[in-house]
């Protein structure tokens, strides 16, 4: 067995990330959502967990924080705000492709919090963006933090998520894993990706934020390389990348799906007019007629006129 089977230590995501798929993965996620949130207005955005990943840095609204899980990281210390993301990349991973986006001069964060993610400290629709990366998968029960996050956007409010596709190599290699750890436990852990977590699909999350009134603007896949834990390998697959967006898009190992909240308003067409019920006819008005000097004598010849007539054989 590993030395960290023996042990008794479960890699978390964090120290995955360190690894060279971890890196490959995470220096994609960045670029991806520096090119999604940069055009995403507002006063108030929130990123729930991972803070190796500085989700919101390319953004612009005035308030932005990084929640942390009560639960998962209670007994650990609090990112500074100086340094989320700031010039000591090392703090959180030490992938050579995200200097750029800890480099100096890069808009500071928020001072983070930790907060249960199914009860956010936060009033309904106060927020204009929230962003989940890896959040669902994380989490004891995505439902209903995904509920939680309907509940305090804002309408027209903006949600990212990212997510690994479990309909990838990626994926398969996981699966194929967690299978033979159960045939046979005894053997090495032969996981690609870390025990934490269950993968949730793109088709599935889908149906997840349709019946929360989410309307999906935009969803990316990225990451089309195989499972491989060397560098070196990885770096031999990379025309993959090209090819991969055109002849399988869905097949990518992460996804990045953007959704819009959407509330359906009324409209005013006037008051409701009561039914009364029909009453009596009402009374007709008599007209004033005004009487020429002429009008008799025409009175007149018209009743003789009639007269003559009737008396004809």
């Amino acid at each position: 067995m590993t030395q960290e089977r023996k042990e008794g230590v479960i890699v978390g995501l964090g120290q995955w990330l360190r690894t060279p798929p971890g890196r490959y993965l995470l220096a994609w996620e960045q670029a991806r959502l520096d090119e999604i949130v940069v055009d995403m207005f507002g006063f108030h955005a929130l990123q729930l967990g991972l803070p190796q990943l500085a989700g919101l840095a390319a953004n612009r609204m005035p308030h932005r924080w990084l929640a942390l899980n009560s639960h998962d990281d209670a007994e650990r210390p609090l990112p500074d705000v100086a340094h989320w993301p700031g010039a000591d990349a090392e703090a959180y991973a030490d992938a050579d492709a995200l200097a750029s986006v800890f480099a100096e001069g890069a808009a500071p964060q928020s001072v983070a919090l930790l907060t249960d993610f199914d009860a956010l400290p936060f009033e309904a629709n106060s927020l204009d963006l929230v962003l989940l990366p890896h959040t669902l998968e994380l989490t004891a029960d995505p439902h209903q933090a995904l509920r939680e996050v309907e509940r305090v956007l804002r309408p027209e409010g903006r949600l990212v998520v990212v997510g690994l596709n479990p309909a990838s190599l990626w994926g398969l290699r996981q699966n194929l894993g967690r299978l033979r750890d159960r045939l046979m436990p005894s053997l090495d852990d032969s996981l690609f990706l870390p025990r934490a977590g269950e993968f949730i699909g793109y088709w599935r999350l889908r149906d997840w934020l349709r019946l929360l009134s989410f309307e999906i603007d935009s969803a990316h896949f990225g990451c089309y390389r195989p499972p491989l834990r060397s560098e070196r390998w990885l770096a031999r697959w990379e025309w993959l990348e090209r090819l991969g967006p055109r002849w399988w898009p869905v097949l990518g190992a992460v996804y990045c799906v953007t959704a819009v909240k959407r509330v359906h308003g009324m409209r005013l067409v006037g008051l409701l007019r009561s039914k009364r019920p029909a009453g009596a006819a009402a009374p007709a008005v008599a007209l004033h007629q005004q009487h020429f000097s002429g009008a008799p004598a025409a009175s007149a010849a018209a009743s003789s006129s009639t007269t003559s007539v009737s008396k004809l054989p």
